[in-house]
């Protein structure tokens, strides 16, 4: 290694720059307040092509979209189509919509992708951890053993091996 002025002190470490995720960080595009018109992306989403809303299913009351910012690769989110907050707003139809399509979420998932476990559920709420609570969601978050290692821990970074598209595409062709 050389000296590089205003790079800082020289060291051994390699750096994985991730630029993408700092709009994540940032908040870009988070809506602005509780209403359907704020600016909501799972409002704006099921406007869009499948491939451009990274849509992998649609549903009569929901629909099933990758996360833009993943813990893992494939991770999915099923999401209603009516702009409500909180899982007791649910009517019947959309919660068995929600529920049929979180399974058809793992089936996929273990289908494409050969996944060995799972994470599932909602953060209701900003307090809970919702980063946009204003419309409810679901994560389906597909696990594998030794999936885990010290990139996030040590370098606040997750290492995805697949791109958001090709992922979409594995998954829409693996869907029931």
């Amino acid at each position: 290694m050389h000296d590089q002025a205003g790079a800082g002190s020289p060291d051994n470490f390699q750096r994985l720059w991730t630029p993408h995720r700092m709009a994540y960080i940032k908040g870009e595009n988070k809506p602005t307040g509780n209403g359907p018109d704020d600016g909501c992306p799972f409002d704006a989403i099921p406007k869009m092509s499948d491939e451009d809303g990274l849509i992998v299913a649609r549903g009569e009351t929901v629909y099933a979209v990758l996360n833009l910012y993943p813990y893992n690769s494939g991770h999915l989110m099923v999401v209603p189509y009516r702009h409500v907050s909180d899982y007791d707003e649910l009517v019947p139809a959309e919660l068995v919509e929600l529920g049929e399509f979180t399974q058809k979420s793992l089936r996929a998932l273990r289908k494409a992708s050969g996944a060995q476990g799972f994470n599932v559920g909602m953060n209701l709420g900003h307090v809970a951890g919702a980063g946009i609570a204003a419309h409810l969601h679901q994560h389906v978050v597909p696990r594998w053993g030794g999936d885990t290692n010290f990139m996030p821990v040590v370098a606040q970074t997750k290492v995805l091996p697949q791109l958001l598209r090709d992922t979409r595409q594995l998954l829409a062709d693996a869907w029931d």
